[in-house]
């Protein structure tokens, strides 16, 4: 048994320059999966950074909702219904929608998202809006998000360094006049696929940046807090049967779920990322299967002979088998490695929260060898056919 293990490296490491470009091939599928699962998961977290942050038990939300992006408005009735009944501490309403600001460099008009809650009821889980919530009380004042992309220029640099107000215009879309809010302070969210940055102020200023949007009877999002020791999903359950059907009831991770549902599946990105991830495995496989046959095609000669001298098929098939987990492994490492310093790279050019995770680490490993692996299974057919008779 101490002879396998060596015969099979020997054979790959025979030719090196050969053996060399066939890790730097799999290697480079490896930081192909790392990269898509990377981007995915960039994805999904940005995509509900918010709903992720939201501090409440239960959450309503119109019929018609797909995405945050997107959120369709509904009666603030609903909200108002949903306090009265059993188990029910408090509701507060949440208003979302799409505005433009200004850069105060460069005068360029950016698309931001614009967050309107009620300061009197903090609703999202962040620190810095904890610590800032006084502010927004005060009319016209906003908070930035310091993760917003660089487009919208230095505000969160400036309002670090300086004392000095600094007062933003923000414009409605389709608006030729802008409103100006000034910059209360600073708190962390970050962009998305969907949004390249986001800013927070009370839901009065929200009504007043653009009045004609519409009224504030009409609310985008509900936060439902229970009291404690409540039975979270006997209240939905509850909720959902008596409430009217232009309204949509959700948990917390409910909520987050249907989020990451919808650009996984109903989106084209998320068909393209899987798309593309299950790509990078056939080609990984076609790359691996013709390493090995070729490999086993050069040292053909060599294989009939340990047959002529009595090692059986089994025998020839595990070395295979263990070069393709030899070239699995030593292909992983390299290509984390570079995943690691892509990462970073993507991380700081776009602001997403794209970082190694161990769930991820370990799924490419796991794809990397059944990928090997399967690539062994179909190059040992010409193995088998490797008859002494033939070659003496």
């Amino acid at each position: 048994m101490a002879f396998k293990i060596p015969l099979a490296w020997l054979q790959l490491a025979q030719q090196k320059v050969r053996f060399l470009v066939a890790v730097a091939g799999i290697a480079f599928i490896v930081l192909l999966m790392f990269v898509q699962l990377g981007f995915q998961d960039a994805l999904y977290s940005s995509a509900t950074a918010v709903h992720q942050s939201l501090r409440g038990d239960l959450f309503l939300v119109s019929s018609q909702y797909k995405s945050l992006t997107s959120a369709q408005s509904f009666s603030r009735t609903r909200l108002f219904q949903a306090l009265g009944f059993d188990g029910v501490e408090s509701v507060s309403p949440i208003y979302v929608q799409f505005a433009k600001l200004k850069n105060p460099e460069t005068g360029e008009k950016y698309s931001i998202y614009v967050i309107g809650i009620d300061p009197g009821r903090n609703v999202l889980n962040i620190p810095e809006v904890d610590q800032n919530l006084d502010k927004l009380k005060i009319p016209d004042v906003m908070l930035f998000d310091r993760l917003s992309r660089p487009e919208f220029g230095p505000i969160a640099a400036n309002f670090e360094k300086s004392d000095k107000e600094q007062v933003i215009e923000i414009f409605p879309f389709n608006a030729l006049t802008g409103y100006r809010v000034r910059v209360g302070g600073l708190f962390s969210l970050g962009p998305s696929f969907g949004v390249d940055g986001s800013l927070l102020v009370s839901d009065s200023t929200f009504f007043r940046i653009d009045p004609n949007s519409r009224t504030s009877e009409m609310i985008d999002m509900g936060v439902v807090t229970l009291k404690p020791g409540v039975d979270a999903e006997a209240v939905l359950a509850h909720l959902r049967a008596e409430l009217p059907d232009d309204v949509q009831i959700f948990t917390h991770q409910g909520f987050i779920d249907f989020e990451k549902n919808y650009w996984s599946i109903r989106t084209p990105i998320g068909f393209i990322l899987n798309l593309m991830l299950t790509m990078a495995s056939v080609v990984g496989v076609v790359i691996v299967y013709q390493i090995l046959y070729s490999n086993i095609a050069t040292q053909f000669v060599a294989y009939a002979t340990l047959k002529a001298i009595g090692y059986a098929n089994n025998y020839l098939l595990i070395v295979v088998f263990q070069q393709a987990l030899i070239l699995a492994i030593l292909s992983y490492i390299p290509g984390f490695a570079f995943s690691l310093g892509l990462y970073d790279f993507a991380m700081k050019a776009t602001n997403l929260p794209i970082r190694m995770t161990l769930n991820n680490a370990l799924i490419v490993l796991v794809s990397t060898v059944l990928m090997c692996i399967t690539s062994g299974t179909l190059a040992i057919n010409k193995l088998r056919s490797a008859d002494p008779a033939d070659i003496f």
